[in-house]
């Protein structure tokens, strides 16, 4: 069943080329090319992980967590770094969360929230 097979992360955006150069300069995400090179689809990769981004009308819509990353210990220092490239994280008022920087720290679970150009919502985690 599926539980043997790959999944890739898929995300909605408005302008590939203004979300291909966020998640590759800003983010650091490396194109896979295509031997079929598609105008409304890019192939991303993240550690062992394909990240799809494709066109769509409605990006930035889901108020959920589209992808997440585990960080580790580093996550403040990950934190720092993205920061130095221009991006905003985001503060949520969690029940019994407190916020160190811009990272919620939750007992052992820490967590960073920012979003791409299209609002839709990514994050940082050290679990």
């Amino acid at each position: 069943m599926l539980n043997n097979l790959n999944a890739i992360t898929t995300i909605g955006v408005k302008d590939i080329n203004r979300a291909r150069e966020f998640y590759e300069k800003k983010l650091g995400l490396t194109p896979v090319e295509s031997a079929e090179p598609m105008e409304e689809v890019q192939m991303l990769k993240s550690g062992n992980t394909l990240v799809e981004l494709y066109k769509s009308e409605f990006a930035g819509t889901n108020k959920a967590t589209a992808i997440s990353w585990v960080v580790g210990d580093d996550i403040a220092k990950e934190v720092d770094a993205l920061k130095k490239k221009g991006i905003s994280f985001e503060h949520y008022d969690f029940p019994e969360a407190k916020l160190e920087g811009d990272v919620h720290v939750m007992g052992n679970i820490k967590a960073a929230w920012f979003k791409d150009p299209d609002g839709n919502i990514l994050c940082l985690g050290n679990h």
